[in-house]
């Protein structure tokens, strides 16, 4: 299915559009698809369990009140972290602490996909002594690279996002986001040098890329 000026209809534009219909049942429907995908995105830049989870309804309540501002043209999910990044952005600065920093852990998800598809972008398979202790790291360095870098990294190899979409959600352009995610994968190789895990000359380049 195509349209607006030869863009492809996604599955999520459908969703949108029967939203924008009045159906109840397209919004329940995209709630079950991204309601722990947005809480991965909080909780990797937050560490806050319970600030992931009121970011992740409110984010999903905003693209409900604001579904009729949508254009379908296969961008939804930029425009979908768009929203998320700036209602994070927002409540931080309203709180008194940096919750960007915080060491609060919450409730484990099902982030062993996530963790292989992260460590596998900074080592080498044979540089994966301990996969566990290496995904742990990685997992608490992560709050230790600069917010743009960061957010930039955790959209593009955990949401999914291709870097053009990830340009998008962050408000800025191509080149901007890609020197920010070599930056990242720069800082994390670097990073893991001082717990004794050797450099890495070269990062695999995501297929999204």
């Amino acid at each position: 299915m195509s349209g607006n000026g030869g863009c492809a209809v996604t599955e999520d534009d459908q969703r949108m559009i029967r939203i924008q219909s009045g159906e109840p049942a397209a919004f329940e429907q995209l709630v079950r698809e991204y309601e722990g995908q947005l809480y991965g995105f909080f909780f990797r830049n937050t560490r806050d369990a319970q600030l992931s989870e009121d970011l992740s309804q409110e984010t999903l309540i905003r693209v409900y009140n604001q579904a009729w501002n949508y254009l379908p043209v296969g961008r939804f999910r930029a425009w979908l972290y768009r929203i998320a990044r700036n209602l994070m952005i927002d409540n931080i600065r309203r709180r008194s602490h940096d919750a960007l920093v915080r060491a609060t852990r919450g409730r484990k998800h099902d982030e062993d996909d996530d963790l292989a598809r992260l460590v596998g972008q900074i080592l080498l398979p044979d540089e994966i002594v301990s996969y566990r202790e290496v995904a742990g790291i990685v997992d608490q360095l992560l709050s230790q690279i600069p917010e743009d870098q960061r957010m930039t990294f955790t959209l593009h190899h955990y949401s999914g996002l291709p870097l053009p979409e990830v340009a998008e959600a962050m408000d800025t352009n191509l080149p901007t986001s890609k020197s920010r995610l070599r930056l990242a994968r720069e800082k994390l190789r670097e990073k893991l040098k001082s717990y004794g895990i050797k450099d890495v000359q070269g990062t695999p380049a995501s297929p999204a890329e």
